[in-house]
C-alpha cells in the first residue's frame, strides 16, 4: 500500500496519456488527470483532509495525517526534499476505521526538519500536497550547537590571523545572528509594545536594537502574507485566564473568502474546536469578532496557541498558568449590618493580582469593595464595605486555576427601635487573618528566597564548570594551531635560532603560554604575526587575580616547575541555558508602587534590592534628590526608602530609583481630600433630641481642595432648600437648619463632602419627640364571665420617641351616656375588670401616656359579661399507643375557648359498627390534661374516640372522631419489600413494582401499606410521593423533571410502624428507555442541486432516547449564523432562506445522546444557469485537425463542476454533432477535418443546472486541391436479376368477431414484379368494393371492412410473372 522514496522530478506521462490539471475542494492540493474522460464510477485521487504543517519541540512525536479518496484505491507515497525516509526513523500507518493515512516520526530530531510531500496515485491521475516540519531545539543541545559553530570558524587554518584578532564583541555578534526560536517572533508580532521586554527576557534576547529591526522586517512580511486571506485585522487580545476557570483570546478579522478554513494550533499541533462552548476548545463568532475559549483549564493547557487561516499565521499568544496555590484559604465571615467584612488569603508564590468573585460576579476596586495586596505579594485581601443584607452570599478568590470560597453572613440589627430605619455606619471590621496570616506569609517569603539563592548558586557552579571546560578545549586547539604555524615557518629558516624562555612572573599567570609563541614567530622572521594579546586582555578584563602573599625561594622554584592552572573566566553575552535563572548582579526584587498621600501627612516610597551592598540614587521628575529636612533617604538592609514628611502639593510627581544601571519608577500623588477635625466630628456625631415644632441646627467645619460638593441627607434622602430647610455652604463649613420639625423628621442626618481627591461623610441622629399615637386594636378578649372581663391590646405604632409610662382607661356601660374613669393602669397593654354585672355590655376607651403627652383614644368593641359561650371542639384525638387492655390518646385544646378558661375534657368511645357513644371518664370528674389512657376496652374489639371541652358555660361540641384502633398489643413493623424494579419510564413519569415482604411471626408482621419516597440527586432529603400508605404493590410517580437524576425507595408499613426502606440499586434518570440514535428515513438524499436564490431545506427524521443533542456542520465546521436549524424530538431541519454559491458544501448532521451517536451527510451544490463562454477562435496546428480555443465562462471560477461541450456542424451532413464533452480546460483539438467541407463549432458551458447559451465560431474550410484522377475499369460480365415469384412472409390464419375489421397481409418477391390476385373460395376479389386491397413494395394487404358471417371461408393470394406462379392460402373464422 505504501511506497517510501526520496523526492525527485516527476516522470513524464506515458504515450497516449494527457496531463489535465484539476482543482480540489481542499486548498493546497494539486490534482493531475491522465485521461481526457474518466470511465463511469472512476475518480482521480483527492484529499478530503490534508496534512497540516507542524512546529514541534525536539524529542516529541510528530504525526502527519491525511484522508484520501479515489477509485480505484490510490497508492500512498511519502517523500521529503532533503534526505531519505527510512523505516527505522519513520513509520507509516493506515487506520482502517477512520480511513486515515499517517506518517509518524517518533523522537523527532533537528535534522528531520524539512519539506515533506504526500502523493496519491492511481491509473487515472495523481494528487500531491506539500507540508513543512519545523523542529525547535531545546536545552543544552542548542547551546552546544552554537559553541560548535563558533569553534569550527576558529579552526580554519587558512584564516588563522583573523582568528587571533577575534574579540568578545565579534562573538556576541555571531551569537546574535544565530537562529532564534520562531515562537519568539510569533509572540512579538501579536503582542503589545509594553510586553516586548518580558518576552525578550523569557527567550534571553539582549540586543534590543537588532530585535526591533528584525521585528519590523517580519511584520512587513507577515502583513503581506495576511493580505492574501484577510481584509482587516484588529483588536488582538492575548489569552487571559477567567475567574470561571476558562481562558479566552479574541480578535476582529474580516476574511476575504467566507469559506476560508480556520485552524488552531497548540505548540505546533493542530487541535479541534467547535462552536459549542461546552467542549474543550470552542469558537464563538459574532460578526467579525472571533472569541476562542479553552474550558476547564488545567496545567497541560499551558503553551503557545497559534491561529491560522488557510495556512497563513494570523495570531499567536502564549497561555501561562501560574504555579500557585493557597497556603491559607479565605474563611467564612459573620458580620453585623453596616459593618465591614474582610476576607484574606495567603499564596504560595507572589502574584500582583488575583481575581475576586462575589455571588458569581467579578469584583473590582471601588466604593463598595477594597482590594489590596501585601508588599511581598503573598497576602491578598478583600474588604466588603458597609455590609447590607443583600451582600450575603459566597465570595471566592481565584489565582490561576486554583480557587477557594467562603460565606459572608450578614446579621440584621435586632433593635426594635430601629425597625424600618437606616442604621448608622459602623467603624468595626469582621473577619481577617490577623497575626497568623503575617507569620505564614513571612515563613513562605523566607522559603522562596532560600530556594532562589540555591538555584542561583547551582547555576553559578554549573556555568563555572562549563567555562573552565571550554577554556581548556580552546587552549588545546590554539596550541595545536600555533605549533602547526611554527612547523611551517621553521621549514623556511636556514639556521634555526635558539628560543629565549621568558621569566615567569607570579602575578602574570596568563602570559605563561602566550609569550613563547610570540618569540618563536619573531625569531623566524614572521614579524606580521601580532601578539595574541586578545586572550590576555579578555581575561584581565573579566578576572584579575589577587596579589599573592610573599613566599620563599623554594616555593618560587616549585612554581616554576609546575604549570600554572589558574581558573580563567570570560564575559558571556547571552544566557548559558534558556529558561533557567542566572545571577544578573544587583537588581530589584521589589519595585516601587504608586503612592497616594494626603496633604500634610508623610509619604514613603519603598523598593527592595537583591543585595545589601547596592547603592541607590533617587530622582524626581528626572532631577536627582538629596536628603533635606523634609526628605529622608533610608538604607535598611536590602530595602531602599524615600521618606517625604509633611507632604505638599509640590511633592507630587514621578519618582525613580536607580541601582547598578537598573531602575524602577512610581508616581506620588499628593491629594487634598475633604477632612474633618476629630473633635468637630465627635461633637457633630452626638444625637440631637428636640420637641416637635422646634428647630434643629447642624454645623460642621472641614478643610480640603476646592471645589467641593456638599450634600445633606435625612434617612438617605437628599435635602434641598425648602421653606423649613435652610442649607448654608462655604469653603470651610456647612450648616443645616431644620425649622418646625415634625416627628417624621426623625432619623439619620448625614453630610457628604466630595472633591476630586475623595469623599468623606459624617453621621448623626435626630430624634423629634412628640406625643404617642393611639394604641392599636381590636382588643383580644381573654375572659368574659359573669364576674370578670379581661382583655388586651397592641401598643402604639409610634411611641413618640419615649417609652409608654401608663395606659389611661375609661368605661361606659352600654345604654348609659356617662363614662367612668378607671385611671392609669401602668405600661402593660392588658386589663382585668372585675366590677361588672352579669349580662351587661361594656365599651372601653384606651389612651397611651408618655413624657411628651397623652395619645388620642382607641375605642373597643362592646364586651358582654357572663354570656353562655361554650368552647369549640378540640382537635381530632390521636392514637398514641394501643394494647390489649389500654389505648392511649392525646389531643389539643380548642381554638375557641368561649371567652373563659377550659375546666377539663370528656372522652367518649364507640365500637366499630355501633351508634352509641359511651363516656369514659366519670361525668363529674373531667379530665384536666390533654391525654388519657382508656382502660375499659375488650381485646380484639375496634374502637374510635372523640373529646369535648368544658368551660364555665358547660360542655362544648365534640371533636371529630379519631381513626379506628384495635385493642391489642403492638405489631412488629414489616420487613423490606423485595424485587423492587422499574417497569416503565418517561421524561416525567416513573413506574415501579415490588413484591410484598415476607411475614415472620415475632420478627416482622404483615405489611398493610407502602410509602414511596423520592429524592433528587442534589437534595439530601427524602420526599414522600403520597400522604397516606398505598395498598398496591405498584406505583406510578408523576411530575418528574426531564433528564433529572433521582433516588427511589419503598417503605412497607403497618400498625406497628414503618419497616426498613428498600432502595433501587442505582439512581434513575427521568427519561424513556435508552435508544441509540437511528435515522428513520427509508431513502435519504446524499446530493442536492439548488438554484442560487432559492431556499434549501434538508430534513432528517430519527428516533433516540434520551433526547439527543443535534449538531450541524458544513465541511467539518459549524454552520453559519444565517442558517436556520429547527429541531424536534424526532426530526431536524436545516434551512437556508436564500442560498448563494458559497453555501455549496457537505452538510453533516450529528445526532448524539448518552447511548451513542449517528451521522449522515448531504452534499448541496448551489449554482445557476451558466453564462456562455467568450469568443471562439479556430486554428490549424496539425493537418487534418482544427484547434478550438475560447475565453472561459465568467462562472468557471465560481463553479468547480462547470465544464464545456463542443458541437460541430459539417456542410456535408448538415447536422450538429457533439464532438467533446466534460472539458475542464479552454482548448480542444477536433480531428477528421476533411478538405473541401465547411465546418462550424458551437461551444456550451454546462453545470448541474444545464447548458448555457452557445458561442459559435466562424466558418472553417480547408480548400480541396483538384487533381486529375483516372480509373481503368476491368471488363465485366452481364448479370441477370430475374426470378420467379415467392412469398417471403406468408398469410396467417385470422379469427375476427362479427362487425369488426380484419386485416390480412403477406410479402411477395419476384423480378419482373409479379401480379397479385386475391381469391375467396376460388372467386377473385380484386374488383370487389367490400375489400380494400393494396400492393406496396411487395407487401400485399387486404382489409375486410365489416366482417360478417358471409366472410367465413378460405382466402388465397396468387402471384404471377413470366417466370412462374406462386400461391399462399389462409382461413378467416368469424366469431359470434
Amino acid at each position: 500500500m505504501f511506497r517510501i522514496c526520496k523526492a525527485k522530478d516527476e516522470q513524464p506521462t506515458a504515450s497516449g496519456q494527457v496531463k489535465i490539471k484539476k482543482k480540489s475542494r481542499v486548498p493546497g492540493v494539486m490534482i493531475t488527470q491522465y485521461v481526457e474522460e474518466l470511465p463511469q464510477g472512476m475518480t482521480t485521487p483527492d484529499f478530503t483532509r490534508k496534512p497540516i504543517a507542524l512546529t514541534i519541540q525536539e524529542g516529541k512525536l510528530a504525526i502527519f495525517r491525511a484522508i484520501i479518496t479515489g477509485n480505484p484505491t490510490p497508492a500512498i507515497t511519502w517523500v521529503r526534499n532533503n534526505g531519505e525516509i527510512d523505516d527505522g526513523r519513520y513509520k507509516t500507518v493506515f487506520d482502517t476505521i477512520s480511513g486515515e493515512h499517517q506518517l509518524q516520526i517518533p523522537d523527532v530530531c533537528v535534522d528531520q526538519a524539512d519539506t515533506y510531500k504526500c502523493y496519491a496515485r492511481n491509473e487515472y491521475g495523481k494528487a500531491v500536497v506539500t507540508v513543512t516540519l519545523n523542529v525547535i531545539e531545546v536545552g543544552y543541545k542548542k547551546n552546544k550547537a552554537m559553541q560548535q559553530s563558533r569553534t569550527a570558524i576558529r579552526e580554519l587554518p587558512e584564516d588563522f590571523k583573523k582568528t587571533l584578532r577575534s574579540t568578545a564583541n565579534r562573538e556576541s555578534k555571531e551569537e546574535a545572528k544565530l537562529e532564534i526560536d520562531e515562537n519568539f517572533w510569533d509572540l512579538l508580532l501579536s503582542a503589545e509594545k509594553k510586553e516586548y521586554e518580558s518576552i525578550c527576557a523569557q527567550y534571553g534576547i539582549t540586543d534590543f536594537r537588532w530585535m526591533l529591526k528584525k521585528l519590523n522586517e517580519k511584520k512587513l512580511q507577515r502583513e503581506q502574507e495576511q493580505e492574501q486571506v484577510v481584509e482587516k485585522l484588529c483588536n488582538l487580545k492575548p489569552v487571559e485566564l477567567k475567574p470561571t476557570g476558562a481562558a479566552e483570546f479574541e480578535l476582529e478579522m474580516s476574511l476575504k473568502d467566507p469559506n476560508s478554513k480556520i485552524f488552531l494550533f497548540k505548540d505546533g499541533v493542530m487541535i479541534p474546536f467547535d462552536e459549542d462552548t461546552e467542549v474543550k476548545h470552542g469558537l464563538k463568532r459574532v460578526g467579525k469578532r472571533f472569541v476562542f475559549s479553552i474550558n476547564g483549564v488545567n496545567p497541560e493547557d499551558a503553551g503557545l496557541y497559534q491561529l491560522e487561516v488557510d495556512g497563513i499565521k494570523i495570531f499567536s499568544t502564549e497561555l501561562k498558568i501560574p504555579v500557585v496555590d493557597f497556603l491559607v484559604k479565605i474563611q467564612d465571615v459573620k458580620a453585623q449590618e453596616r459593618e465591614d467584612a474582610v476576607f484574606q488569603c495567603v499564596l504560595s508564590h507572589p502574584m500582583k493580582k488575583i481575581s475576586w468573585m462575589g455571588k458569581n460576579n467579578p469584583l473590582e476596586q471601588g466604593d463598595k469593595y477594597d482590594i489590596t495586596v501585601s508588599e511581598d505579594l503573598l497576602i491578598h485581601s478583600l474588604v466588603v464595605k458597609d455590609c447590607l443584607l443583600l451582600d450575603k452570599g459566597i465570595y471566592a478568590a481565584v489565582a490561576g486555576i486554583k480557587s477557594c470560597n467562603a460565606w459572608l453572613i450578614v446579621e440584621a440589627d435586632k433593635d426594635p427601635n430601629m425597625v424600618g430605619k437606616k442604621k448608622a455606619r459602623k467603624t468595626t471590621r469582621a473577619g481577617g487573618g490577623g497575626d497568623d496570616l503575617l507569620r505564614i506569609a513571612q515563613e513562605q517569603q523566607e522559603k522562596l528566597q532560600k530556594e532562589r539563592d540555591e538555584i542561583i548558586a547551582k547555576v553559578k557552579e554549573r556555568e563555572e564548570e562549563e567555562e573552565y571546560e571550554e577554556k581548556e578545549e580552546n587552549e588545546e586547539k590554539e596550541d595545536a594551531a600555533a605549533s602547526e604555524v611554527r612547523d611551517k615557518t621553521s621549514k623556511c629558516e636556514p639556521k634555526p635560532q635558539p628560543e629565549v624562555q621568558p621569566e615567569v612572573q607570579p602575578n602574570e599567570p596568563s602570559q605563561v603560554k602566550a609569550e613563547p609563541k610570540v618569540e618563536a614567530a619573531t625569531d623566524s622572521g614572521k614579524a606580521d604575526i601580532p601578539e595574541p594579546t586578545v586572550v590576555k586582555q579578555e581575561e584581565e578584563k573579566v578576572s584579575k587575580p589577587e596579589e599573592p602573599a610573599p613566599v620563599n625561594e623554594e616555593e618560587d622554584a616549585a612554581k616554576e616547575e609546575e604549570p600554572v592552572q589558574e581558573k580563567r573566566q570570560r564575559v558571556r553575552t547571552g544566557p548559558l541555558v534558556p529558561e533557567t535563572v542566572v545571577d544578573p548582579g544587583i537588581y530589584f526584587t521589589g519595585g516601587l508602587s504608586d503612592v497616594s498621600a494626603i496633604i500634610g501627612t508623610d509619604a514613603e516610597l519603598l523598593c527592595k534590592l537583591s543585595s545589601e551592598s547596592g547603592d541607590a540614587v533617587w530622582y524626581k521628575d528626572g532631577k536627582e534628590i538629596t536628603a533635606t529636612d523634609n526628605i529622608n533617604i533610608v538604607k535598611d538592609g536590602t530595602y531602599r526608602k524615600l521618606l517625604i514628611k509633611n507632604c505638599k502639593e509640590d511633592d507630587s510627581g514621578k519618582y525613580k530609583c536607580e541601582a547598578d544601571g537598573r531602575k524602577t519608577e512610581a508616581v506620588l500623588n499628593v491629594e487634598d481630600p475633604p477632612r474633618i477635625n476629630a473633635d468637630d466630628l465627635a461633637e457633630f456625631s452626638k444625637p440631637v433630641r428636640i420637641k416637635s415644632g422646634k428647630d434643629a441646627a447642624f454645623k460642621l467645619s472641614f478643610v480640603g481642595r476646592e471645589p467641593m460638593k456638599i450634600q445633606w441627607y435625612n434617612d438617605g434622602e437628599e435635602l434641598v432648600e425648602e421653606t423649613n430647610i435652610k442649607i448654608e455652604k462655604s469653603s470651610s463649613h456647612s450648616r443645616l437648619l431644620l425649622t418646625k420639625c415634625q416627628r417624621r423628621t426623625s432619623g439619620e442626618i448625614k453630610i457628604k463632602i466630595k472633591n476630586e481627591c475623595g469623599t468623606i461623610e459624617a453621621i448623626t441622629q435626630l430624634t423629634v419627640l412628640d406625643k404617642p399615637t393611639p394604641p392599636l386594636g381590636p382588643v383580644d378578649i381573654i375572659e368574659s364571665s359573669a364576674s370578670c372581663i379581661e382583655f388586651k391590646w397592641r401598643p402604639s405604632k409610634d411611641s413618640g420617641g419615649c417609652s409608654v409610662t401608663n395606659y389611661i382607661l375609661e368605661r361606659q356601660q352600654i345604654g348609659r351616656n356617662s363614662w367612668t374613669k378607671l385611671g392609669k393602669i401602668g405600661p402593660e397593654p392588658k386589663y382585668r375588670d372585675t366590677d361588672v354585672d352579669h349580662g351587661r355590655k361594656y365599651c372601653y376607651h384606651i389612651r397611651a401616656e408618655t413624657d411628651q403627652g397623652i395619645s388620642e383614644i382607641m375605642e373597643s368593641d362592646d364586651i358582654q359579661a357572663g354570656t353562655k359561650a361554650y368552647p369549640g371542639p378540640p382537635s381530632t384525638p390521636k392514637i398514641v399507643s394501643a394494647f390489649k387492655d389500654c389505648i392511649n390518646i392525646a389531643w389539643t385544646a380548642p381554638a375557641n375557648t368561649g371567652g373563659t378558661n377550659i375546666l377539663g375534657y370528656n372522652v367518649e368511645k364507640r365500637k366499630n359498627g355501633s351508634n352509641l357513644w359511651n363516656i369514659v371518664n366519670p361525668p363529674d370528674e373531667p379530665i384536666k390534661g390533654k391525654q388519657y389512657g382508656v382502660k375499659d376496652v375488650v381485646e380484639g374489639i375496634e374502637y374510635e374516640f372523640r373529646v369535648s371541652a368544658i368551660n364555665t358555660s358547660g360542655v362544648g361540641e365534640p371533636s371529630v372522631p379519631s381513626e379506628f384502633v384495635i385493642a391489642r398489643d403492638p405489631k412488629k413493623p414489616p420487613g423490606k419489600v423485595t424485587d423492587l424494579k422499574v417497569t416503565d419510564s418517561t421524561y416525567t413519569t416513573l413506574s415501579l413494582s415490588w413484591t410484598k415482604p415476607a411475614e415472620e411471626e415475632g420478627v416482622q408482621d404483615e405489611a398493610k401499606g407502602y410509602f414511596v419516597e423520592l429524592r433528587p440527586a442534589e437534595n439530601p432529603e427524602w420526599n414522600r410521593c403520597t400522604s397516606s400508605p398505598i395498598a398496591m404493590t405498584s406505583f406510578n410517580i408523576v411530575g418528574l423533571k426531564s433528564m433529572a437524576i433521582y433516588w427511589v425507595r419503598v417503605i412497607a408499613t403497618n400498625e406497628g410502624g414503618n419497616g426498613e426502606p428498600q432502595e433501587l440499586d442505582n439512581y434513575i434518570i427521568a427519561m424513556p428507555p435508552p435508544v441509540r440514535p437511528q435515522f428513520t428515513d427509508r431513502k435519504m438524499k446524499n446530493f442536492m442541486v439548488i438554484r442560487a436564490g432559492n431556499s434549501a431545506r434538508i430534513n432528517f427524521n430519527f428516533k433516540a432516547s434520551p433526547m439527543p443533542t443535534i449538531t450541524w456542520l458544513k465541511d467539518g465546521l459549524p454552520v453559519p449564523k444565517y442558517v436556520t436549524v429547527s429541531n424536534t424530538d424526532t426530526s431536524s431541519q436545516l434551512m437556508i432562506a436564500s442560498s448563494e454559491r458559497h453555501d455549496t458544501g457537505i452538510y453533516t448532521i450529528i445526532v448524539k445522546n448518552l447511548v451513542g451517536q449517528e451521522t449522515s451527510s448531504v452534499e448541496i451544490r448551489v449554482t445557476d444557469d451558466p453564462k456562455p463562454p467568450g469568443p471562439v477562435e479556430l486554428e490549424e496546428n496539425v493537418p487534418g485537425t482544427v484547434t478550438v480555443s475560447w475565453i472561459p465562462s465568467p462562472d468557471e471560477k465560481k463553479d468547480d463542476r462547470l465544464h464545456y461541450v463542443i458541437t460541430k456542424h459539417d456542410s456535408l451532413k448538415c447536422t450538429w454533432q457533439t464532438v467533446a464533452d466534460h472539458l475542464f480546460n479552454n482548448r480542444f483539438t477536433a480531428p477528421n477535418i476533411m478538405p473541401g467541407r465547411q465546418y462550424k463549432f458551437r461551444l456550451y458551458a454546462k453545470n448541474d443546472m444545464g447548458l448555457s447559451e452557445h458561442s459559435e465560431s466562424a466558418t472553417w474550410e480547408v480548400q480541396k486541391k483538384k487533381e486529375k484522377f483516372s480509373v481503368t475499369l476491368p471488363s465485366s460480365r452481364s448479370c441477370s436479376f430475374e426470378m420467379p415469384p415467392s412469398f417471403s412472409v406468408p398469410l396467417k390464419m385470422h379469427k375476427s368477431p362479427e362487425s369488426y375489421e380484419c386485416y390480412m397481409s403477406c410479402a411477395v418477391t419476384g423480378n419482373p414484379r409479379p401480379h397479385v390476385t386475391w381469391y375467396k373460395n376460388n372467386i377473385s376479389l380484386n374488383t370487389n368494393t367490400n375489400y380494400y386491397i393494396t400492393n406496396t413494395c411487395g407487401v400485399c394487404s387486404m382489409l375486410v371492412l365489416n366482417v360478417g358471417p358471409k366472410d367465413n371461408g378460405d382466402y388465397t393470394v396468387v402471384a404471377e410473372n413470366p417466370l412462374g406462379r406462386e400461391e399462399c392460402s389462409t382461413k378467416l373464422v368469424v366469431g359470434d
